[in-house]
């Protein structure tokens, strides 16, 4: 009978001691893409915050990545921004849950989302992407036309598109009771009333989340069949929680069904593949902390790191980035904790304001 260890021969990655332990926060064989991406990939990117720096990334190093609704000739970079234009492939804010992408293609579909228009002080936003309109619009009925412009844009971004880069940010969402409409923000943040007799607070498990999941895939097969994904994990703790738990194990909570959910889809097909942005955060590698002091904001420097990892991964360069650990000029320190602080402040104890 042998005695030889089912360990023995195992490459270094294989073990704590020397693959983390020992070895650089950004260990350079950490990941292995399923699929090459090149500059002459056509990327659409939607999600949650972090989906943002893998799309600047990814610009920076000449690859396609997809824009159908850019802002008009003039408009100052950082106005254009703040207002929704050029964060993703088209001007729909964060898509924070699957079931919020899901609904997006079901109304490309001609489904459409309860309570769609929502009124503040006279003025009047898009319930489907409220942040993207700072001070509203002057009338429903052009929110409404806005909103027709934007599936259109929606529907030709889907269209070019080789791979979908998808960033999971949060399990944490509001619904219309009646009809399961799904919201990015909670009622009564931005504009809108909140009425618990319409509104009620979901945490979405990872049936549900595989669910709307594999929907949306069905859906999108009739607009493009040839579809790639690309899957991360935002590295961003909650800001509050509207379930009855304390904060940090409902961040545990939120980060583990989401990372579940993504090994799950990159198991079943070869088309999905996973990037481990998440991991490289939440290493404990790290000689100093990858967050900011608020322990929310991961520190640019260590975003720019991890596009680099990426990047490398496919023989591709940022312009301009010599080596990991090269600050990114795309990088904004408070990207990744505003980007979600809008949604999750309505989730304080008091309660939506």
């Amino acid at each position: 009978m042998s005695t030889r260890s089912p360990y023995s021969g195992l490459p270094q990655r294989a073990f704590w001691r020397g693959g983390v332990a020992g070895a650089p926060a950004f260990p350079p064989d950490l990941y292995r893409p399923k699929f090459p991406v090149t500059q002459e990939t056509r990327v659409f990117t939607a999600g949650s915050c972090f989906a943002q720096h893998v799309g600047a990334a990814m610009k920076a190093a000449g690859i396609k990545v997809i824009d159908t609704e850019p802002a008009r000739r003039g408009l100052p970079p950082e106005t254009a921004k703040r207002f929704g234009y050029g964060v993703y492939s088209a001007r729909f804010g964060n898509l924070y849950t699957v079931k919020q992408f899901r609904q997006l293609v079901d109304e490309l579909n001609g489904a459409q989302p309860e309570l769609p228009v929502w009124e503040r002080d006279g003025r009047f936003w898009d319930a489907q992407r409220p942040g993207v309109e700072l001070e509203g619009l002057a009338s429903a009925e052009l929110v409404t036309e806005m909103r027709a412009q934007h599936l259109e844009a929606v529907t030709e971004a889907l269209s070019q598109a080789d791979m979908i880069v998808f960033t999971l940010g949060l399990t944490e969402a509001w619904e219309h009771r009646d009809t399961g409409t799904v919201y990015p923000t909670a009622p009564g943040t931005i504009a809108g009333d909140y009425d618990p007799d319409i509104f009620h607070f979901v945490n979405y498990g990872v049936a549900d989340i595989l669910n709307d999941f594999t929907a949306l895939e069905e859906m999108l097969s009739d607009i493009n069949p040839d579809l790639k994904w690309l899957l991360t994990v935002s590295p961003v703790p909650l800001a509050a929680t509207a379930s009855d738990q304390h904060v940090l194990p409902a961040t545990i909570r939120s980060k583990s069904i989401l990372r579940t959910v993504c090994d799950m889809l990159c198991e079943s097909s070869d088309r999905i593949d996973y990037f481990p942005s998440y991991e490289l955060v939440t290493s404990p590698a790290h000689t100093t902390s990858p967050f900011a002091d608020d322990l929310r904001s991961v520190r640019p420097e260590i975003v720019s790191q991890i596009m680099q990892c990426f990047l490398q991964s496919h023989n591709l360069r940022e312009e301009g980035a010599e080596r990991p650990g090269k600050r990114s000029p795309n990088a904004d320190p408070a990207d990744d904790a505003i980007c979600e602080d809008i949604l999750l402040d309505a989730f304080a104890p008091e309660g939506p304001k």
